[in-house]
């Protein structure tokens, strides 16, 4: 039963995340390519904006029974994204500038490998769910 609920959970914020992530992608295709940002600003720019609406929806649908108030959860989560912007910026710029990867391309990848590591820092330290632990 708790692995189920696990994986639901899990469903739930793959969910969250690829919507958000669309997002983010189209905020990152409109300061790049239409304000005329460098990518990498623009990367940074539209991170935190898809973050922040994600917290939003994952407290609500995904960890909706975290103990956690939701100040101090948001500053806990801004401080895991600060270091998954991070992150993200260091890999886009390796994927861009040294592999020659599209800028759209790298940063699907990048989602990848650090929607990973946000999901489970969030899980075990920011979200404190009943039963979780």
């Amino acid at each position: 039963m708790k692995s189920n609920r696990a994986l639901i959970r899990f469903l739930k914020y793959s969910s969250v995340g690829f919507s958000t992530f669309i997002f983010d992608l189209f905020l990152l295709y409109f300061f790049t390519d239409i304000l005329l940002i460098n990518y990498l600003i623009s990367t940074g720019l539209a991170f935190v904006i898809a973050i922040t609406i994600n917290y939003h929806l994952s407290r609500k649908f995904v960890f909706s029974k975290t103990t956690r108030g939701a100040k101090h959860g948001y500053y806990i989560f801004l401080s895991i994204a600060g270091l998954g912007l991070l992150f993200v910026v260091l890999l886009m710029a390796l994927f861009v500038e040294k592999m020659n990867l599209n800028y759209v391309l790298a940063r699907i990848i990048v989602a990848g490998i650090v929607g990973m590591y946000n999901y489970l820092v969030n899980l075990f330290l920011n979200f404190k769910v009943a039963g979780n632990h």
